[in-house]
């Protein structure tokens, strides 16, 4: 029929006989293409699924990209079937919030108007329904996801369309996801895989390949041997490992215990290894467990062949060659130096037999010609195993880029192989051949050409394979012909790089010869087409670049087996298995049923964590209640109370459980009447994780069980009293959410016997955040009550009630208790009586007679040193009290009132200098007692600043300023005894409050102004006057006894301490319990691993502490105004280790640099038995390792030398007296290298006016005697002390730059401290043997890794593959 265009461009007929047919076609048509754009323009629908069920032993998430008009019933099916569910046997709710009730699966509303968002993330959970687990759906290739199988069957795409597999031979050689519960049933293929521990593909590849070879199988099955353990017998896991793959219905198993009886560890599962490599060192293994059993020559007879080696004179004919065996038949892909490949398994076997000529340099010594002559060398092949291994090299060295590289050129291989071309069959053992056949044991192994030992075998009992080497040329040939053929079986796949990659075996199965794809745990039938893809190669030219461009997934190794009707084995089946195998087998599906039974106990098991309130030891317990669904609420009672331990302390009948919410502390609900009710219906089904836990209440037999009810709230009641300033224990009320605030009080009065009235009721909403409840009709839920809540009620007629709640007391207190936390402090070691003798001196130096009665207190004996000092310490704050009134009426100002810390920097100075007040006398008298203590004292503890984390090596054993060294006892007083209440875990009391005096509370705080360059904040104003105190200043300490502490004389404090305090106030509390002033001991915070940081900034609160924080006090004087603590480290420029901690000093602002030598002798002699001269030793700038500008004994810190917090310095000690005089000299270090000894000089400094070159050579030239035109120098590079070896140091430094300056390039050297090398041009390299050479390798690499220098570049050392027959890796560990 003619057809022509009309105007709207469709197609009619010319005729208008069929034109309503042809019509309603076009507009079906039409319909269906306008669907398509729409589907496409249509908005889409993420839906994130979690499943919380436990049908599977892993749950999944499960991801769907949906068009919104997308019914709620067409999601059910999509999750089923990406789930592997039966619809219609689950729920769907949301994710958040968890409550709402489920999806409807039957509901053809659509997505977008059930609530989804297209273009967001849409979060539910697939849940049981009806507390019953999803059934599984009948498919026994499971999921989508782990089946391994195409599913293109479907008829419909889950979101965007999957992508093309381009790694691998085919979509089946791609690593699927995988879920252990994958592993549960059998593969449709029959066949099971091995489950990969990590990085053990080479492993699983190779143990299928000995399965599936019948061989091999049908041998091992006849191993026996009852003696060894079977845990380290490889044999035998061999076996059990071979029944499991043949006999096990699961769809992978473990192969842990094989690896077990290697020696091996979990840390052999991450190492990569050749799978050549595996298979030389297995049969080694097994050889040797193989000794004087039937399976001794199991190896050699299955995979063992021979070839000569051989060399022929071309001038008389005469032969030399050796016998060596193999195992497999190494083939290079790419000769050396060529830029082709071979293209196939035969040229490459061809190359390997081929023969080379020995002609020019490389002739060959013929021992009948008594001279070097032209000669052949080559190999021929003598014996073909009955299974032979062919490995492709295609692992290479590429000496362009200096690293490994993968070839990847394609090399084809036949599925038959013919092996008759390569053996020769002309007769070649003349009666002028010399054998050498006795020359040396065999060489089971691979064959290499260029590394053969001298051995053969002439006993050969057994004849195995084709042996062609007795025979006559006639019989060879025709053998040759008829059985040479062989059979590929097996590849070995390797997809990846030289770095790293996936090995994956394609074996053929000898029973219905189809091809197999083994995976590790994914078996898949697979075709020829995928053989051939494993080629490898591109469809390109075989060119020198070709590999790069090529496919990374390639064949690696083959196995063929050779075709003989009368050898060739069949795989053996259960039934006629040995008896001992038999058993095996029973044992091993005994074991796998028991695992069966196992998983669908937990299948069916509820877990969820359960607590427990010990009714004696009041403590909160935790364990985990395991309890099947069908078990009732009864016997779940009974399982939690044996659990639990309480059949001795409260009868079962006083125990239920409850719904309970342990992050709010909330009983959701009590279970009434429903004690036949199973589990599985009371938990909602099993479930992996349960938003909710449970808690076993007990309860007093003359009490009886609250109910809870849904919808109610728990409140936590503390009762407050203002008179004694304590907070009671809470009493648990449950109330509901709409309750008026006047229920509430009426409930709370029946539960505490308070009055309603008069209650004031504080709600604390989250933390510290008080809200008074004062409008008697707001509900609770309008007041902000949640399920688990805490109030605060107070019920008095005191003129409290009539204060701003802010400004009450009420308020006040509950602020205070929820600011206190509670710190462990340690306190120095120290003595009482000398400690109180010091403190009574520094704080009651005005007052003879209050010192004179403590120490006639001291001495008597009828009362104990703690009672003396809470005496003295009221005294103290008695005087305190006295002291801040004086100064506040202007009579404060005596000499005798002052710090005994108000000395100015001058007498920091100058130790010697006369101070005209009292006070200044007794720090004098202080510090003397300080200087004539036990120097032996050693702290353990390690002490760090918060700045110097890294730094190990610089903290000191003693502290540098340390006050005290005694180690008898200390003695604590108690500031108050009554106890004292806490939020936080403590029994609450009482609080007491030691506040300071009314009169100094409005004081301006006027203490925070320390310099920003200062090092810490500084305790004191620029008059030495102690600064103002703060508005917090809650503090209570009490005695504690501590039992980690070991030294008897360690004495510890609890202390209760509003954290808002400063540290200064902190510190100024802790003065009568240390028994110095503030500003003589420092503070250190403890954390992990005993980590001591200190705590230097004065002005900051303790709001970074929290409860049972720990804290250390060091007595040491506390830094002040302008002081910097700076660690001092010897330089030993000469020595191993160059650099050496010494002290840790304290360097002031506008100290010079003469001063601070000054201060640190003392300090030297004492504490580093170093007793220097001040002309003898200098200090030097210290970056990290390298010496650098010599500080000048005029220098003045911080206006010619910039200090800071945790400084660092280098002290010198020099041999003569100072040469640097002035900031223009530049001291260097120099060092002379002597070739002709190979030999480097120790360091010699050489102090240069100026930067001059020339200045340099003169210097060097006297002092070394070298000619100056024979001299030559470099700079050294790295840090200090710049190691080379002296291999390298002659030929890879920058010898005699062409410089006129030391300060341009490339030399740079401005600043001292360079290291310089030098020599004599004219002296000779010392020659070295190799030996010498070698020896002297080891020695310089020693050295340099021991200072921590470089080393010669060494790529990553890898762990060698061993198998320990005994299962101890550590006998060997040194070895690799």
């Amino acid at each position: 029929m003619e057809m022509v265009p009309s105007e709207d461009t469709q197609l009619v007929p010319k005729e208008g006989m069929f034109w309503s047919c042809r019509k309603s076609i076009f507009d079906e048509m039409k319909k269906k293409f306008s669907q398509i754009e729409n589907a496409a323009d249509e908005p889409r629908v993420l839906c994130i699924i979690q499943d919380t069920t436990n049908s599977k032993t892993v749950n999944e998430r499960l991801t769907l990209n949906l068009p919104a008009s997308t019914s709620l019933r067409k999601l059910f099916e999509d999750v089923a079937s990406k789930a592997g569910y039966v619809s219609g046997t689950f729920d769907l709710t949301w994710g958040n919030p968890a409550d709402m009730a489920p999806l409807d699966y039957s509901s053809e509303t659509s997505l977008t108007e059930s609530g989804f968002e297209p273009g967001k993330k849409n979060f539910l959970h697939l849940t049981d329904r009806d507390g019953e687990q999803p059934q599984i759906a009948s498919d026994e290739s499971g999921t989508a996801d782990s089946s391994g199988v195409d599913d293109s069957s479907q008829d419909r795409f889950i979101g965007p369309l999957p992508r093309d597999c381009t790694v691998g031979c085919s979509s089946d050689y791609s690593s699927p996801s995988y879920s252990y519960s994958s592993i549960l049933s059998k593969s449709e293929t029959g066949y099971v895989g091995l489950v990969n521990q990590a990085m053990t593909c080479y492993l699983n590849s190779l143990l299928q390949t000995l399965f599936m070879t019948p061989e091999f199988r049908n041998a091992l099955w006849e191993f026996e041997d009852s003696e060894e353990d079977p845990v380290t017998s490889i044999p035998y896991q061999l076996q059990r490992l071979f029944v499991l793959l043949q006999t096990s219905k699961k769809r992978a198993i473990e192969t842990t215990d094989v690896t077990r009886s290697f020696g091996w560890d979990s840390s052999e599962a991450w190492q990569q290894h050749d799978v050549q490599e595996l298979c030389r060192v297995m049969f080694d293994a097994l050889e040797q467990k193989w000794k004087l059993t039937e399976q001794a020559d199991l190896i050699n007879q299955l995979y063992q062949g021979k070839l000569k080696d051989y060399v022929r004179c071309l001038e008389c004919g005469y032969e030399s060659w050796r016998i060596d065996t193999y195992l497999d038949i190494p083939l290079v892909i790419r000769p050396y130096g060529s830029n082709q490949a071979f293209g196939s398994v035969e040229e490459a076997l061809q190359a390997f037999i081929q023969p080379e000529t020995l002609d020019g340099p490389n002739q060959y010594f013929c021992e009948r010609c008594k001279k070097k002559c032209d000669a052949r060398k080559g190999l021929r092949f003598l014996h073909f195993p009955y299974l032979l291994t062919l490995q492709l090299k295609r692992f290479d060295f590429d000496y362009t880029t200096m690293h490994r590289i993968k070839l990847n050129d394609r090399m084809t291989f036949p599925e038959e192989l013919d092996m008759s071309p390569f053996i020769d069959v002309e007769d070649e053992k003349s009666p002028q051949t010399e054998s050498c056949t006795d020359s040396g044991a065999e060489n089971e192994g691979s064959c290499h050409s260029d590394q053969m030992s001298n051995d053969f075998s002439n006993d050969d009992g057994v004849d195995e394979g084709i042996c062609l080497e007795n025979t006559s040329s006639t019989d060879r040939a025709l053998k040759t012909k008829s059985s040479l053929t062989f059979e590929l079986f097996s590849v070995m796949v390797h997809s990846g790089s030289a770095a790293g990659g996936h090995y994956y075996a394609c074996i053929k199965s000898f029973s219905d010869g189809q091809w197999y794809s083994f995976n590790d745990q994914h078996v898949s039938k697979i075709t020829q087409d995928d053989i051939r893809k494993t080629y490898g190669g591109s469809s390109g030219s075989r060119g020198y670049y070709s590999s790069a461009f090529a496919s990374s997934t390639n064949a690696y190794m083959l196995i063929y087996r050779l075709k003989d009707s009368s050898r060739n084995a069949k795989y053996l089946e259960v039934q006629d298995f040995p008896e001992h195998i038999k058993r095996l087998v029973q044992k091993e599906k005994e074991l796998e049923e028991q695992e069966k039974r196992q998983r669908e106990i937990e299948r069916n098991t509820c877990k969820i964590k359960l607590f427990c309130m010990h009714p004696v030891k009041m403590i909160m317990m935790e364990n985990k209640l395991e309890v099947h669904k069908d078990k009732m609420l009864k016997e779940a009672v009974e399982i939690a109370y044996t659990l639990m331990d309480l059949e001795r302390v409260v009868p079962l009948h006083c125990c239920r459980l409850v719904k309970y919410d342990e992050f709010h502390e909330y009983l959701e609900r009590s279970y009434e009447g429903e004690e036949d009710t199973p589990m599985g219906l009371l938990l909602g089904g099993v479930k992996s994780s349960y938003m909710f836990d449970l808690l076993l209440e007990t309860r007093r037999p003359d009490q009886v069980f609250q109910p809870y009810k849904p919808g109610e709230v728990m409140v936590k009641v503390h009762v407050v009293d203002l008179k004694t300033e304590t907070i009671a224990a809470p009493v648990s009320v449950r109330a509901y959410l709409n309750q008026t605030v006047t229920e509430f009080k009426q409930l709370i009065s029946q539960a505490t016997g308070l009055s309603a009235e008069t209650m004031r009721i504080v709600l604390e909403r989250c933390y510290n955040d008080l809200r008074l409840l004062y409008v008697p009709n707001k509900t609770l839920k309008a007041e902000g009550f949640f399920r688990s809540n805490k109030v605060f009620v107070e019920s008095s007629d005191s003129a409290d009630h009539q204060l701003t709640f802010t400004d009450s007391l009420l308020w006040k207190l509950l602020d205070r208790h929820g600011n206190t936390i509670r710190l462990f402090v340690s306190l120095p070691e120290q003595s009482p009586g000398s400690q109180l003798n010091r403190t009574l001196c520094q704080k009651l130096g005005g007052d003879p007679g209050a010192l004179e009665d403590a120490f006639e207190k001291v001495e008597g004996d009828r009362k104990s040193v703690d009672a003396i000092l809470e005496e003295s310490t009221e005294k103290l704050k008695n005087l305190s009290l006295q002291q801040q009134q004086q100064q506040q009426q202007g009579g404060g100002n005596s000499d005798s009132l002052k710090s005994s810390d108000a000395s100015d920097f001058e007498h920091i100075e100058s130790p010697s200098q006369e101070a005209d007040s009292s006070a200044s006398v007794d720090n004098r008298e202080l510090e003397n007692r300080i200087q004539t203590s036990d120097p032996e004292n050693n702290f353990q503890s390690e002490e760090r600043s918060d700045s110097d984390i890294n730094n190990d090596r610089s903290t000191s054993s003693v502290d540098s300023d340390i006050l005290s060294s005694s180690h008898s006892s200390d003695t604590l007083c108690n500031a108050d005894s009554t106890p004292i209440p806490l939020a936080n875990g403590l029994d609450s009391h009482s609080i007491t409050c030691s506040r300071r005096s009314k009169a100094n509370e409005g004081k301006k705080e006027t203490w925070d102004t320390a310099e920003e360059d200062s090092g810490t904040d500084s305790e004191y104003d620029e008059n030495g006057k102690s600064k103002g105190e703060i508005q917090y200043v809650y503090f209570r300490a009490e005695p504690y006894s501590s039992e980690e502490r070991s030294g008897e004389g360690q004495k510890c404090l609890l202390v209760h301490v509003d954290k808002r305090i400063t540290l200064a106030a902190f510190k100024q509390n802790l003065e009568p319990f240390v028994g110095v002033a503030s500003s003589q001991f420092k503070v250190f915070r403890v954390y992990a691993n005993n980590q001591e940081f200190e705590s230097v900034r004065l002005n900051e609160t303790l709001s970074s502490f929290s409860d049972d924080n720990k804290i250390t006090i060091r007595l040491g004087r506390a830094l002040k105004k302008g002081e910097y603590r700076v660690k001092v480290y010897q330089l030993l420029v000469n020595d191993p280790e160059p650099c050496k901690f010494l002290v840790d000093a304290v360097f002031a602002k506008g100290m010079t640099v003469r001063q601070s030598k000054e201060e640190l002798l003392p300090q030297l002699r004492d504490q580093c038995k170093l007793d220097l001269c001040i002309d003898r030793f200098r200090l030097r700038k210290k970056t990290w390792k390298n010496p650098g500008t010599v500080f000048l004994d005029y220098h003045v810190y911080e206006e010619d030398i910039n200090i800071s917090s945790n400084w660092e310095v280098f002290l010198e000690i020099l041999d003569e007296p100072e040469k640097m005089k002035s900031m223009s000299q530049l001291a260097v270090l120099t060092r002379r290298w002597s070739p002709a000894q190979m030999k480097l000089e120790p360091f010699q400094e050489v102090v240069l006016e100026s930067s001059s070159v020339d200045e340099l050579k003169e210097k060097l030239s006297d002092k070394s005697g070298i000619p100056l035109e024979n001299l030559e120098f470099a700079k050294g590079r790295g840090t200090f002390p710049c190691d080379i070896s002296v291999l390298e140091i002659h030929q890879d430094l920058d010898w005699n730059p062409k410089v006129s300056t030391l300060n341009v390039w490339p030399l740079y050297i401005c600043d001292d401290g360079a290291v310089v090398f030098y020599r004599d041009k004219t002296e000779e390299l010392m020659e070295l043997s190799d030996e010498e050479r070698n020896e002297l390798m080891k020695k310089e690499s020693s050295r340099l890794l021991k200072t921590g220098h470089r080393v010669n570049y060494s790529p990553r050392k890898e762990k060698a593959l061993k198998i320990y027959l005994d299962g101890a890796p550590n006998k060997d560990s040194g070895q690799d």
